[in-house]
């Protein structure tokens, strides 16, 4: 355990931050497992639908540091194609 006020402080900022990064990663994981359901499911209104609203999570969780712009982008790309594919 640290001893100095400021590295006690900076261990409770990043369990903080840690926690707010792990439900934005979960809320953009659940969102891309709606899309990959209803792929598999070939249903093309749902998956347009599901696939919007994924990369909204994707580039609200970019915004906030949580991904990477190349993380981010490369996961919508996947995702777009994969949907493009089924048409």
């Amino acid at each position: 355990m640290a001893n100095i006020k400021s590295a006690k402080k900076r261990i409770l900022v990043n369990r903080t931050k840690a926690a707010r990064n792990k439900s934005i990663k979960s809320g953009v994981k659940t969102a891309i497992k709606k899309v990959t359901v209803a792929i598999e499911a070939n249903d093309k209104d749902a998956a347009a639908k599901a696939l919007t609203a994924a990369t909204a999570a994707i580039d609200k969780a970019t915004t906030k540091g949580v991904y990477h712009k190349n993380t981010a982008s490369r996961k919508v790309s996947r995702l777009a194609h994969a949907v493009n594919k089924m048409a």
